[in-house]
């Protein structure tokens, strides 16, 4: 199909200006019809397509099996977030210790995927919670992260996905995200910036105060050493 010139700078323009309709990444009904072998072949045909179309001699040793590597990739790795079996288990705990004050886990490592150039973004996300009585375990705060951002994202959807979960996980509305990431769409190609990054961020119940969210930015401000 092809798309005029028209209709084309109008897909790019809302590409750049990271337009995104709702904060569920849209799926369609059919979205788990196929099993994951299933997709890979299919994925991993178009693949091949589009080197061959592009030029590339596929029978290269080295090229040979990218069709199949990238299907594989995009399946079980980098869009596995997609899958809701793949959902991690977030168990939660009495909070034995009444500990009371803010929890931060900062410089959480993201990897997700823009979804209007299926380019890398990489950044960090932070996190903190105030306990209504549970508290949740440090690595499930990752895991979610990595969950919702092996997925094509836009970054505001990302960020509102985290904090949604773990107000649902943890029964409180006092969660707050933070994700400062990279994003090679704009710094590999377009404008080609590679020194600026995206700040945004979710607060949730308390941190919507304004002394409670200071006190949080002031948290992952501080420099965290290793002796």
């Amino acid at each position: 199909m092809k798309i005029d010139s028209t209709l084309e700078k109008q897909f790019e323009d809302l590409g750049d200006d990271h337009v995104s309709a709702s904060e569920d990444t849209p799926l369609r009904e059919d979205a788990f019809v196929l099993s994951d072998d299933e997709k890979i072949e299919k994925i991993q045909d178009n693949v091949r397509e589009i080197l061959l179309t592009l030029g590339l001699d596929l029978n290269d040793d080295s090229l040979k099996g990218t069709p199949n590597r990238v299907a594989k990739m995009f399946v079980k790795e980098i869009f596995g977030g997609l899958n809701p079996d793949k959902k991690p288990k977030s168990s939660v705990f009495s909070n034995k210790y009444k500990y009371g004050e803010m929890l931060v886990e900062k410089n959480i490592t993201l990897y997700s995927t823009c979804e209007h150039h299926l380019l890398p973004i990489v950044g960090r996300a932070h996190i903190a919670y105030i306990s209504n009585g549970t508290v949740v375990g440090l690595s499930k705060m990752n895991r979610v992260v990595d969950y919702y951002a092996r997925r094509p994202q836009v970054q505001e959807r990302l960020n509102i996905q985290i904090v949604r979960e773990l107000q649902k996980v943890m029964g409180t509305e006092d969660v707050a995200c933070v994700i400062d990431a990279k994003h090679l769409c704009v710094n590999s190609r377009g404008i080609r910036d590679i020194e600026s990054s995206t700040v945004t961020a979710e607060y949730g119940g308390k941190f919507k105060e304004d002394s409670v969210r200071r006190e949080f930015l002031e948290y992952i401000k501080l420099e965290t050493k290793f002796q």
